[in-house]
């Protein structure tokens, strides 16, 4: 006697499910990216965060056929910028540029979220800071800086990114050295360059290379690095070490995606930006912003990296 299991109308009934079971399975395995990728800058538009980002953005749609278009939200020394990336799902459709200011605000207390609330991609820029001034100074080595600011202690002003940056932390050691001087905060980059050329300020904290047009044309020229050597490209410009101020804090430049993120998503974002690292065309924006020429750390050593630097930072503070 046959089972009622042997009917055709059951057998119909299996074939349908396992057939909707698969599409299931298909559809929850969707094809990535299928719409526009946003990149979040957490600064305003010409700085060196915006130029990352619409480079890299440009060489991520050539390979995975969608745009990363560029959404600038400054404010809070980048912690608005976080806030919007910690607000949408964790699908990778939202990335972030995060930067060394950004994580010192870990440190210094001004962030609302832990690193481990983000998964990074990379790490794809890293440059020395230096302070700046006018082309036609008054202070005509960083000695001069120096002599000023004992003397008159709290009148140099220095156009910073934020505080709680690590411009505003490295003003706060060099006020432990007896060299006080008052920051000046400005979210815009094109605000905190117009404040050293309009003469608003009398130093400008900043990367060489997000104001190399400005080195070109000779209206701004560098003092002081912070770094253990010269710096490739400015030999006659001394070393903070060279001074005796032990700090150098390079700045960094990654892209990050909310922690949460499908792995599978993660890795597919973190290959093409690898990818993108490796393309003569990112190693001439590299030798453009004066950054490093090895620069990159992949996702796999990124978070480490940061937490690294993190560290410094809070050591340098004080803070545990």
């Amino acid at each position: 006697m046959k089972s009622r299991f042997d009917a055709p109308i059951f057998k119909w009934a299996i074939a349908v499910i396992c057939s909707m079971a698969a599409a299931g399975g298909a559809l929850g395995q969707e094809h990535f990216p299928q719409r526009p990728v946003e990149t979040i800058v957490p600064w305003g538009p010409g700085g060196g965060a915006d130029q990352l980002a619409r480079k890299i953005g440009k060489l991520l749609e050539a390979d995975l056929k969608t745009s990363f278009p560029v959404l600038n939200v400054p404010g809070a020394t980048g912690n608005a910028g976080m806030t919007k990336l910690l607000a949408a799902p964790a699908d990778g459709y939202s990335i972030a540029i995060l930067i060394g200011d950004t994580a010192a605000t870990l440190v210094s207390g001004g962030a609302r979220w832990k690193l481990s609330d983000l998964t990074p991609l990379g790490v794809l820029m890293r440059q020395n800071s230096g302070f700046f001034v006018q082309q036609a100074s008054r202070f005509k080595t960083w000695n001069d800086v120096v002599t000023e600011a004992k003397a008159k202690p709290g009148t140099i002003k220095v156009a910073i990114l934020g505080f709680g940056s690590v411009d505003d932390m490295t003003l706060g050691y060099l006020a432990g050295k007896g060299i006080t001087l008052v920051p000046v905060p400005y979210a815009s980059p094109g605000e905190r360059y117009a404040s050293i050329l309009g003469g608003h300020v009398d130093l400008l904290f900043e990367q060489a290379g997000d104001i190399h047009s400005f080195l070109d044309s000779k209206q701004v020229r560098p003092l002081l690095f912070f770094s253990e050597d010269r710096v490739e490209g400015f030999a006659d410009i001394p070393s903070s070490k060279e001074v005796g101020l032990e700090i150098y804090l390079p700045q960094f430049r990654s892209i990050v995606v909310r922690a949460g993120t499908d792995p599978q998503r993660v890795k597919l974002l973190a290959d093409a930006i690898a990818k993108a690292a490796g393309t003569p065309e990112y190693a001439a924006f590299l030798k453009e912003s004066l950054a490093r020429r090895d620069s990159f750390i992949p996702a796999g050593e990124a978070q480490k990296f940061i937490a690294g630097e993190i560290a410094t930072m809070q050591k340098m503070s004080g803070k545990k």
